[in-house]
């Protein structure tokens, strides 16, 4: 069986997220019943389904789908299928995604979904079954005006498309607008699964630009070499960075001459894991968080970088790539230390933009080409990235601090302006 990334000891998701907006909140001067609106979810759907497996037994699935808010317009959020997935996990990452599309200027609310399981120790027959039943279960809130779902943890392009022909078949015409990150042959968009890297990579170019930093040279740790810490690398490299250290869920290598990404990304395919690439050092996920560099990427799970070892840490920027790497605790730690965290929020918000184009594309049967996909995706990282940085030097506050009131602060505008209904 395949070992996960350790997961270190934190705190409850929920109450994570909570503080987070809690801190964003009180510089805001939010009202009360504002305030205590945006601390729950609109709506939660539990489901617990069956599923007939390929060896012909049947298990019982439990699922979840979350809306946050949908102030600003229709939710958009992934479908996370993990054995770790929780309730307050769920509700954590839809309100994670208002303010990441919030923050990027997208017309969207945030959601998220999941369904306990291992899909590693699925077939593929199973796989699609219950992702079908889930599908069906979850109908009644997604749609392409209303909710739309895309891959997380998990979950990839074939989901998707099983997810898009399941709801097409119960309205009896093809609506492909219903989610994004689905192949192309379906109405995916160009450049979708390498959006959420390059964005990465993109905030890590303006970062050092910030902070006069050389890319040319500067030694890149990346936990987690799956879609996204893959693409990342990969455009890091060609910007001249040098790629020290690599992880994925069986342990990470490194070597402080380089790795070129390439070449480990064949040894990934061919051998399912970045262990055991030749010239490599052989280390733990935990220990490579902890490695002398430039910039470091946490592109696993959740909660990785903590109280415990952010003393440790010898980055001097981090780039999160995955939602959550880092806990309220840790970023005080890292922040007294000068380490200049760019958030999940911001850091990582390049999937849910072009998803938000391949949705526009969908909806207009209309595409466009991957140069003009890469050349609005770059427009909007740029702008958001200096507008979140204006607002943490005004505020005189750290840069998730800066992007979560820019976020809560558009949330707080349209829902004035709204109003209460009735």
């Amino acid at each position: 069986m395949v070992k996960e990334v350790a997961k270190a000891p934190q705190d409850d998701p929920w109450q994570v997220a909570l503080k987070q907006f809690g801190i964003a909140a009180d510089l805001l001067g939010l009202k009360r019943g504002v305030r205590e609106l945006l601390s729950h979810p609109k709506r939660e759907l539990t489901v617990h389904f069956p599923v007939k497996l390929e060896d012909g037994s049947v298990r019982v699935f439990t699922g979840y789908r979350v809306h946050h808010s949908t102030v600003l317009g229709p939710t958009k959020g992934g479908i996370r299928y993990h054995p770790d997935v929780t309730l307050n996990e769920i509700r954590a990452l839809a309100m994670l995604m208002t303010w990441k599309c919030a923050v990027v200027g997208l017309p969207y609310g945030g959601a998220k979904g999941g369904v306990v399981c291992n899909p590693k120790e699925l077939s593929l027959e199973d796989l699609e079954h219950l992702t079908r039943r889930y599908a069906t279960e979850i109908s009644l809130l997604i749609g392409p005006e209303s909710d739309i779902p895309a891959p997380d943890v998990g979950t990839n392009p074939q989901v998707m498309a099983w997810i898009m022909d399941t709801y097409s078949m119960h309205h009896g015409y093809s609506v492909p607008a219903v989610v994004t990150g689905k192949p192309l042959s379906i109405g995916g968009s160009a450049g979708r699964t390498e959006a959420t890297g390059r964005g990465v990579a993109i905030v890590a170019r303006e970062t050092a630009r910030h902070l006069g930093m050389p890319l040319s040279g500067a030694r890149v740790v990346i936990q987690g070499f799956g879609n996204v810490g893959s693409i990342a690398a990969l455009t890091l490299h060609e910007q001249g960075c040098r790629i020290i250290a690599v992880s994925d869920s069986r342990g990470g290598v490194y070597n402080e001459k380089g790795i070129d990404p390439h070449d480990l990304l064949r040894h990934k395919d061919q051998t399912g894991s970045v262990v055991g690439y030749r010239g490599c050092d052989t280390l733990t996920n935990e220990d490579l968080l902890e490695l002398p560099c430039e910039i470091l990427v946490p592109c696993a799970l959740e909660g990785q970088i903590t109280a415990d070892n952010a003393p440790r840490i010898q980055a001097r920027v981090i780039v999160e790539g995955a939602n959550g790497p880092t806990t309220p605790e840790a970023d005080e730690v890292l922040r007294d230390r000068k380490v200049f965290v760019v958030p999940d929020i911001l850091a990582n918000a390049g999937g849910v933009i072009v998803s938000y184009f391949e949705w526009v594309q969908d909806l207009q049967s209309f595409f466009w080409s991957e140069e003009e996909i890469n050349e609005r995706l770059e427009r909007i990282m740029v702008r958001s990235f200096r507008e979140v940085l204006a607002v943490s030097q005004e505020k005189r506050v750290d840069l998730r601090t800066g992007a979560l009131v820019r976020a809560v602060s558009r949330v707080n505008d349209a829902l004035l302006t709204r109003g209460i209904y009735p």
